[in-house]
């Protein structure tokens, strides 16, 4: 191993090790939400507005911070971004009331963005060219191995000894983030040509507005899916208490598999790739609705699904190719858009659900959403065509 190969492996690893706290506070926040809500003696309703301030925080911090700190070192921003994340998880760990936790998870979410863009560019610069894709995934990979081996442990933990411990260890692993980044993480010089002007262009280029388009849509059909995925087990497949753990790591489990599969092929072409992975993500979401009842089937496509959410890869790599002077906003505004989906699947397959469409609409709910995401991307093909 040369010491260039054994240096890009050891940043990104760093970067890996922040991308799994983040992934196990987000997620997990989502299994402890009896225990805290419990705890804080609250509805698990009011409980709940602490996983959307999250989510708040990340869509509004991803733009804010990334233009901010865009003449920042990016070894010193990633070490700002997730100690700052790591700090809030720790002011909530001791929060006293749910005003407290809430406003320590927005606080939590507004790094999550920057951070997760920012270390996507940098292992994706200590990667050949084309090898770009692969370092956008090994970073991936910190976010998916969260969810079949940090969000698990993390319940177990909370159930144990007690939700608060949760955050502790979740800002413990973030710190230790902090300290790999500033051992292994080529110090870099600030990009003077960078600034606020220079990352708000973003805005002003239709490649980069198309191509978030398609991870705000097409994402969605994932989690029409996901975020009913335990009820359906329970209510209509009536799935044995034993297999409700297999069930909800299936997902992970997929998409850990799927990553790097997801990075070689947005190497091999970054359209063709994402083109492969929605259709995928069309096809997944129809087939659950039809095996609708059958709880090894529904299980076996949510892993199938899983292995489709490496399309942030090809997309992530697509912005890098386009964003010009703007790489930072750019790349933080994809993980806010992934957010925006986040929010848009379950909100329409609620509304289905709500109409009395039964579990199945979820399915097709999610299938239609990735089947936009695929038309924009047919979009997204014929305007770089025609540059």
């Amino acid at each position: 191993m040369t010491p260039q190969t054994r240096q890009a492996r050891l940043t990104v690893l760093s970067l890996a090790v922040g991308a799994f706290a983040i992934a196990v506070s987000e997620f997990a926040t989502m299994g402890l939400l009896p225990y805290y809500a419990k705890g804080l003696g609250v509805t698990e309703p009011v409980a709940g507005h602490a996983v959307s301030a999250y989510a708040l925080g990340v869509v509004i911090g991803a733009p804010i911070l990334a233009v901010l700190g865009a003449r920042l070192p990016r070894r010193l921003l990633l070490m700002l971004l997730i100690g700052t994340f790591s700090i809030a998880n720790l002011a909530g760990a001791f929060a006293p009331g749910i005003g407290w936790l809430v406003t320590a998870r927005v606080i939590a979410g507004l790094p999550h963005g920057a951070f997760l863009g920012i270390a996507m560019l940098v292992a994706a610069n200590a990667q050949p060219k084309e090898r770009r894709a692969a370092g956008v995934a090994q970073v991936m990979l910190g976010l998916t191995i969260a969810n079949v081996i940090g969000v698990p442990a993390a319940g177990a933990v909370g159930q144990a000894f007690g939700w608060r411990t949760c955050f502790v260890l979740v800002a413990a692993i973030g710190l230790i983030s902090v300290m790999m980044i500033g051992r292994f993480v080529p110090k870099g010089r600030p990009d003077l040509a960078a600034g606020p002007l220079q990352e708000l262009g973003a805005f002003a280029n239709r490649a980069v507005w198309l191509t978030l388009l398609v991870g705000a849509i097409g994402f969605g059909g994932i989690f029409a899916v996901y975020s009913y995925f335990s009820a359906a087990l329970i209510q209509a497949a009536h799935t044995p208490a034993w297999a409700i753990p297999l069930a909800l790591s299936a997902f992970g489990i997929g998409a850990t598999i799927g990553t790097p599969i997801a990075g070689r092929l947005a190497s091999w072409s970054i359209f063709g790739g994402a083109a492969i992975l929605l259709a995928g993500m069309t096809i997944t979401p129809a087939f659950y609705a039809l095996v609708m009842g059958n709880w090894p089937l529904m299980i076996l496509t949510v892993f199938l699904l899983g292995a489709t959410a490496g399309v942030f890869i090809p997309l992530q790599t697509r912005l890098m190719d386009v964003a010009g002077d703007a790489q930072t906003l750019a790349a933080a505004m994809n993980h806010a858009a992934f957010n925006l989906a986040n929010a848009i699947g379950p909100f329409l397959a609620g509304l289905a659900l709500a109409a009395g469409f039964g579990w199945a609409s979820t399915g097709w709910v999610g299938a239609a959403l990735a089947l936009a995401g695929l038309a924009a991307l047919g979009l997204a093909y014929f305007d770089a065509r025609r540059r």
